[in-house]
């Protein structure tokens, strides 16, 4: 079996530790996720079982990925969210791949902080993937050898402001907000004998209660192996990077089908589209609200991996001009 890490503040300093029966085993203090990572195998292997241990409600806890290098996202990676987008369910020919601004990371349980004017707020349940070696060159990646390259998973929220994002034409911009990407509360520390689990997740999602999302990881179009041995040709990698995996259906956002976009693109402006866009968007009562409450969890059906509970409450910045 895997391994349950919490990152966590106690008496004003971070630490970290393992997760066990609502309680925290604590292993020690680094600053980073990279560090905590490349220190991981001697730190668990070596841990007083029977020494002290901290309930959870004591401790404040904190993003597993503290301090990330790079935020890498692949979009539309499955086949029922590429339909409500307006995309061809197949498999498409290449990755989409996009990134996050690092400071858009918070914890599981922060406010998500929305921008005045930012009208169109959706959201996106998606598997974390936390890279566990630096990565400086091509590798082929397998499901025999996925955990040399990927130290755990975790669960991460896309939170994506529509109206930017869309009429923009900017991804990054539109998705990369402060505290646009809750990530935690634990990160799972696969074990090898796990690979497999990683395409058998249920992933769900609630707003005020209600189920918005609900899907199988082993539903994604491309695969974690394919996806890292992709990334591992075009950029470095390193210890404690956070890559997502994509979403699945059940997000606000809904556009017309290509058929449709084209017809409107012969007769209208770009930004006579794009205000139809908005406008219309704007009655669909599935994006977020101020107090709007997200809750999120991904764990398998026999509950050997659980990725916890995720809680976030959507509040507006009143600073902002």
């Amino acid at each position: 079996m895997g391994t349950l890490i919490a990152h966590y503040e106690f008496q004003r300093q971070h630490h970290w530790g393992i997760v066990q029966d609502n309680q925290i085993l604590p292993l020690g203090q680094f600053s980073t996720t990279s560090e905590f990572l490349k220190n991981r195998a001697t730190l668990i292997a070596s841990a007083n079982t029977d020494g002290p241990r901290l309930p959870l409600e004591q401790v404040k806890i904190l993003s597993p990925v503290s301090n990330p290098r790079q935020v890498i996202c692949q979009g539309v990676n499955y086949a029922d969210h590429r339909a409500e987008g307006g995309y061809d369910k197949q498999k498409p020919p290449y990755n989409m791949i996009f990134a996050k601004a690092p400071s858009s990371v918070t914890s599981a349980y922060s406010d998500i902080t929305r921008p005045k004017h930012v009208r169109l707020l959706d959201y996106e349940l998606e598997l974390g993937l936390v890279v566990g070696q630096d990565v400086t060159g091509p590798v082929q990646v397998n499901d025999g050898n996925l955990t040399d390259y990927v130290a755990g998973i975790v669960i991460a929220n896309d939170i994506s402001a529509r109206d930017v994002q869309i009429p923009q034409e900017q991804w990054d911009k539109g998705k990369s907000y402060r505290t646009f990407c809750p990530v935690g509360p634990y990160l799972y520390l696969l074990s090898r004998q796990e690979t497999a689990d990683i395409h058998n997740l249920n992933l769900s999602l609630w707003v005020n209660g209600e189920l918005r999302q609900s899907a199988n990881s082993g539903d994604m179009l491309y695969k974690p192996a394919e996806t890292l041995t992709e990334l591992s040709t075009i950029m470095d990698l390193h210890a404690g990077d956070l890559i997502l995996t994509g979403t699945p259906a059940g997000v606000a956002l809904h556009t017309p089908g290509p058929l449709v976009q084209k017809l409107t693109s012969l007769f209208m402006s770009r930004q006579k589209r794009m205000d139809i866009f908005v406008k219309s968007q704007l009655q669909n009562p599935r994006y977020l609200a101020n107090g709007d409450v997200i809750r999120a969890a991904i764990r398998n059906s026999s509950g050997t991996i659980d990725l916890g509970m995720q809680q976030n409450t959507i509040v507006t910045n009143e600073e902002e001009s």
